[in-house]
């Protein structure tokens, strides 16, 4: 069977990675720095946005697919890919513009952690039988 909802959104959040990669590119090409940040800010908070989606994202994602394997239903899937590219989205623009409290960054961590938590429980309760799907390979939309 294939993940393919799982496979939408991280192609999109993929997607989203080169354009934070190329970002941090561009700074150590700007600034001349090949190794570190330099002390300089800008870079420093587009390394942290890069790492900070690599911290977080792939394990949303394989909660995604195995939820999708597990059979749940398919309004939660789209649901909870589309919060967790929108929070990362929001999170990167956020810590881009300060490495201090932004609204961006709050609510793009926070939107990540929902979707993290989410998927956790709904794992949980696939795990020991409660009904949050059709079944594998089964999707309710």
């Amino acid at each position: 069977m294939i993940a393919s909802i799982t496979l939408f959104y991280a192609s999109l959040l993929a997607l989203l990675l080169l354009g934070l990669s190329a970002r941090v590119v561009m700074l150590r090409r700007r600034h001349q720095v090949g190794l570190g940040t330099g002390s300089v800010g800008a870079l420093q908070r587009a390394v942290r946005v890069q790492a900070n989606f690599g911290e977080y994202v792939p394990f949303a994602i394989l909660l995604l697919a195995l939820l999708e394997w597990a059979g749940a239903w398919t309004w939660l899937l789209h649901a909870l890919g589309a919060v967790l590219v929108l929070g990362r989205v929001l999170h990167a623009q956020g810590l881009s513009k300060s490495g201090g409290v932004s609204s961006g960054r709050f609510v793009g961590t926070l939107l990540t952690w929902l979707v993290l938590l989410v998927a956790a429980l709904s794992g949980i309760g696939l795990g020991i039988g409660f009904g949050l799907g059709g079944g594998p390979g089964q999707s309710l939309a």
